[in-house]
C-alpha cells in the first residue's frame, strides 16, 4: 500500500517519538545502573593482626587485596597485646571478622569456647601439611579428643632447634649439610669445637624465655603430645615427663665458655660476628642474625635428644594461625580474603620476608638455611612447642633460667609442679 503524501511526515513522527522513548529508557537504565555501581556496598573487614614484626608485610598485602576486590575494605587492628585484646573484644561480643594469633595455650583456650569458626572439613585443609594441621588441633584445650577440630589455619610455621655457622661447622671437619642426628654425635661435636679453641655455645640466659627454647627442642623428640593431656587429667606429672629434658637442658648449657647471662640482643650480635659454633634458638632468630651480618653462612638444624636417629622429631609450631570469627556478618567476605592469604603466591611471599615456613604440603622455606630439616616435614616429623600447653601465668622462663644456672633440676621440677595444680585447681573445663 502506497501512504499518501502527508502521511510520511506523520510516520516519521512517530518513528522518532519511538526511538527517543527507547533512547530515554535506556539512558534511564545507565543511569540507575551507574548509580548502583557506585553507590554498590563496600563491605569493610575488621583485621586483627598480632605479629608487629611483619605489621608492614600485612599493611601491603592487604592493599593488594583491596586492589583485585574493590568491594572489599581491610580495617587492620595491630596489637601490641593480643591476648588481652582479643579477650577484651571477646567479652564485648565484638568477635573480629579476621584474625592472626599465635598458635599457643591461649589460641587453644579460645578455640575450645567456640568463638573461631571449625575449618575442619574446608576443602583448603587437603592442600596443608598434614603434621602442621595436626599440631593446630592439640593446641584445643579439651580433653576430649572428639573436640579438637580445626578452628584456625596454620599461616607460618617456625621450628626450635640450634642455628650453627656452617664455616666453622667445616673447620673442625664436621659436614654442614649433615648436622648431627644423636645426642652423642651432638656432644661429640661440641668437645671438638671446646679442643679447637672454639666456643661451642652462644648462650643468652639474661633473657630467661630464651631458656624454653632447648626445652621445647628436646621435648618435641621425648615427650609425646598426649602427655600433656595425660598432665591434665592427673595420669602423669612433670617428674615423669621433664626430668629427663631438663637434665639435657642443662647439659647444653654447659658447652658455653662464654658468659651465660647475655640477652638475646647481645647474643645474637655475638653469634653473627661469629664468636660461637651454635646459638640454641628457634628460627626466629634467623632474622636477626642476617641483620647483624648478611654474609654470615648459617644452617638451621633439629637438636637430637637421643642417640636413635630414627626417633628424632623436629619441634615445630603454627606460629601465626588464621582464623575467623564463628559468627561474622561477613563470611563470604572473610573467606575470600582468608583464600587469598592462603595462596602459595602470598604464603611464600610471607615466609621470603620471615624466614619462615609455610604450611602448605610443598613446604617452601624463606630461608636455604633451614633445608636441613625438610625431612621432618616430608615425614611428618614434627611436634608442638611443650611450653604451649603451659599458661602463661606460670613463670616457666623464670623457673628455667635458675635450672640452667644452678644446675638444680628437682627444684625446677618441683616448682613447675606446684603452680601447675595451683592452675588446675581454679580451671573448669
Amino acid at each position: 500500500m502506497t501512504l499518501p503524501h502527508n502521511a510520511v511526515p506523520q510516520a516519521r513522527k512517530g518513528l522518532w517519538a519511538k526511538a527517543m522513548s527507547v533512547v530515554l529508557s535506556l539512558a534511564v537504565a545507565v543511569g540507575v545502573a551507574g548509580c548502583d555501581n557506585a553507590n554498590a556496598q563496600v563491605v569493610t573487614l575488621d583485621f586483627f593482626q598480632f605479629k608487629s614484626e611483619a605489621a608492614d608485610w600485612f599493611k601491603q598485602t592487604a592493599k593488594d587485596f583491596e586492589h583485585t576486590h574493590p568491594n572489599i575494605r581491610i580495617n587492620i587492628n595491630n596489637s601490641a597485646n593480643a591476648q588481652t585484646d582479643l579477650r577484651t573484644r571477646f567479652v564485648k561480643n565484638r568477635v573480629p571478622d579476621v584474625i592472626t594469633f599465635n598458635g599457643d595455650i591461649s589460641f587453644g583456650m579460645f578455640a575450645a569456647s567456640g568463638v573461631f569458626h571449625d575449618f575442619t572439613d574446608d576443602p583448603i585443609v587437603d592442600n596443608l601439611n598434614p603434621g602442621m594441621v595436626k599440631i593446630a588441633k592439640n593446641l584445643v584445650q579439651t580433653t576430649d579428643p572428639a573436640k579438637k577440630r580445626l578452628y584456625g589455619l596454620p599461616f607460618a610455621g617456625n621450628a626450635s632447634g640450634y642455628i650453627y655457622n656452617k664455616d666453622l661447622f667445616a673447620k673442625v671437619g664436621a659436614d654442614p649439610d649433615n648436622p648431627p642426628q644423636t645426642w652423642d654425635e651432638f656432644t661429640e661435636l661440641m668437645d671438638k669445637f671446646r679442643a679447637a679453641g672454639i666456643n661451642p655455645l652462644q648462650a643468652t640466659v639474661a633473657d630467661a624465655w630464651t631458656t624454653q627454647a632447648p626445652l621445647a627442642s628436646l621435648a618435641g623428640t621425648l615427650v609425646p603430645e598426649s602427655e600433656y593431656t595425660k598432665l591434665k587429667t592427673g595420669e602423669t606429672n612433670f617428674k615423669e615427663i621433664w626430668t629427663d629434658v631438663l637434665t639435657k637442658e642443662t647439659e647444653l648449657y654447659k658447652f658455653s665458655d662464654s658468659d651465660l647471662g647475655v640477652t638475646y640482643q647481645q647474643g645474637t650480635q655475638n653469634f653473627a660476628k661469629g664468636s660461637a659454633a651454635i646459638i640454641p634458638l628457634g628460627t626466629y632468630a634467623i632474622p636477626q642474625i642476617l641483620l647483624i651480618n648478611k654474609d654470615i653462612n648459617i644452617g638451621f638444624a633439629q637438636l637430637p635428644a637421643t642417640n636413635n636417629a630414627d626417633e628424632q622429631i623436629l619441634t615445630a609450631g603454627d606460629d601465626v594461625m588464621l582464623t575467623m570469627g564463628a559468627n561474622t556478618k561477613h563470611p563470604k567476605e572473610a573467606m575470600e580474603f582468608i583464600n587469598y592469604l592462603m595462596s602459595e603466591k602470598v604464603l611464600n611471599e610471607y615466609a621470603d620476608a620471615n624466614a619462615a615456613i609455610t604450611p602448605l604440603k610443598e613446604t617452601h622455606f624463606g630461608t636455604d638455611a633451614l633445608e636441613p630439616v625438610r625431612p621432618f616435614f616430608e615425614k611428618n616429623k614434627v611436634a608442638d612447642f611443650c611450653d604451649h600447653y603451659i599458661p602463661s601465668s606460670i613463670n616457666i622462663g623464670g623457673f628455667l633460667q635458675t635450672a640452667v644456672t644452678s644446675g638444680n633440676v628437682d627444684r625446677f621440677i618441683n616448682q613447675m609442679q606446684t603452680e601447675w595444680d595451683k592452675v588446675q585447681a581454679r580451671t573448669f573445663e
